[in-house]
């Protein structure tokens, strides 16, 4: 997969016009990266001494542990157009269902740490209703296909409402002839009026009282938590590590694009779907 991914964004990353001439270039840089998402890598130090051994034969400079950090965090538009170019080869990124859903990423527990993190001020407090707990950090806002390829996602602060996560990415995806699957949390009918004026349908799920009922959309709905599962268990999104603004966001979009490669890589293969097992080290 890594040689396949390489070939592929070399191809279409900007070349270097500036500076010193690199040794790993960033196609490089983001693939080392993916690599270790993909092995469950929790710690940029401990994956960097893995690296050497498990994939220096097709990186053969791989940076030191500082020069990594620094320009792993300045890539981080890098990582969104490695999504793009993948989804313009993946066949369901253009299919009409979508699913959508919020799901927190904490940046902290203690006390001491919310009051002197670099995140202070930007990280808010917020309530996960499916997980019925309080956390400090920031909520990810998820737009996908079934399979979990991301159409367009964003990180928003902890008490962002969902539904204006929601017209966050209204902005980011064509919606027009697509339907939306999200919770009863969307529930807002400003909202979905405006979804139909993009030209798409939101759906959910009926509260008790409403008379216009929803159909049942319970086992849909388990897809994108099977999503989350994925990039919080086997993608080590749930212990990213981040505590700047610069580390969160690159830690996230990380994940995403791994997800997105593996995806991607699955289809390619003739094995369409969301099988990691085969990227875990």
């Amino acid at each position: 997969m890594l040689t396949f991914l390489y070939t592929k964004l070399d191809d279409a990353f900007p070349e270097q016009v500036m500076g010193r001439p690199r040794q790993t270039t960033d196609a490089e840089l983001v693939c080392i990266a993916l690599a270790g998402a993909l092995a469950g890598q929790t710690s940029e130090r401990r994956w960097l001494r893995r690296a050497r051994r498990e994939v220096g034969h097709l990186f053969p400079s791989i940076p030191s542990g500082a020069q990594y950090n620094k320009r792993l965090r300045a890539l981080v538009e890098m990582f969104k157009l490695a999504i793009d170019l993948l989804a313009l080869e993946y066949p369901d990124f253009e299919q009409a269902l979508l699913l959508l859903d919020t799901t927190p990423i904490s940046c902290g527990r203690s006390l001491t740490t919310i009051q002197h993190s670099d995140l202070a001020g930007t990280a808010k407090r917020g309530f996960c209703a499916a997980y019925e707990r309080y956390y400090w950090g920031f909520k990810l806002v998820y737009l996908c296909t079934p399979e979990g390829f991301p159409v367009a996602y964003e990180l928003v602060p902890a008490n962002t409402d969902d539904r204006d996560a929601l017209r966050v990415l209204l902005g980011l995806a064509k919606i027009e002839g697509r339907i939306i699957i999200a919770d009863r949390g969307f529930r807002d009918q400003k909202l979905e009026a405006e979804i139909i004026e993009l030209g798409g349908v939101l759906l959910r799920p009926s509260f008790r009282k409403e008379k216009l009922k929803h159909p049942d959309l319970k086992r849909v709905r388990q897809w994108v938590e099977s999503v989350f599962a994925t990039l919080k268990g086997q993608l080590t999104l749930e212990q990213h590590g981040g505590r700047t603004i610069a580390g969160v966001s690159t830690r996230v979009i990380q994940r995403i694009c791994a997800l997105s490669a593996a995806l991607w890589f699955n289809n390619l293969c003739g094995q369409p779907g969301r099988h990691l097992t085969a990227y875990e080290g």
